[in-house]
């Protein structure tokens, strides 16, 4: 797999509608679809992509406490204003950045995951993902194409 590479990355904040995910791996991704496709459509996600610091839109993987959590958000200044929402930090470090297209943004998601953690995390020889959200980035969308980036941050083994 050739579309990804590693680079560094300033510290950043995405500020997310979230919800908690349960049960197994493979009930994750429906759980993940049906939050992604309510909560986009809300007027409250239009008014963070209105006060976003750029287009991007911002999948947000995250575990607290034993406990998972998904996020739909984008990078802003802003504070959160309800308890479903949640300022994440994301450190200044290396990320391991993996490129893709698809037709819709959650198969966009689905694939840069699979590609991310069931290919190129496992061959990586110097660095590991040791934990800490992570992030499936809608980048550019047309009508029948999204383009997009999985950034998980890394550590030196």
């Amino acid at each position: 797999m050739n579309n990804y590479e590693i680079t560094t990355k300033a510290a950043f904040t995405v500020l997310g509608i979230g919800t908690t995910l349960a049960g197994s791996y493979q009930e994750l991704p429906a759980q993940k679809q049906a939050f992604w496709t309510k909560t986009v459509t809300t007027p409250r996600y239009q008014t963070l992509r209105d006060n976003a610091q750029n287009a991007y839109e911002f999948a947000v993987n995250e575990a607290i406490d034993g406990k998972m959590y998904y996020y739909a958000g984008v990078q802003t200044d802003m504070q959160p204003t309800t308890d479903e929402e949640r300022a994440i930090q994301f450190p200044a470090s290396d990320y391991l950045v993996v490129q893709g297209q698809a037709d819709t943004a959650l198969n966009l998601f689905a694939q840069l995951e699979g590609a991310a953690f069931g290919q190129v995390l496992p061959s990586l020889t110097d660095q590991a993902y040791v934990g800490g959200p992570n992030a499936t980035v809608i980048t550019a969308k047309a009508h029948d194409q999204v383009t997009g980036e999985m950034w998980i941050p890394l550590a030196h083994k």
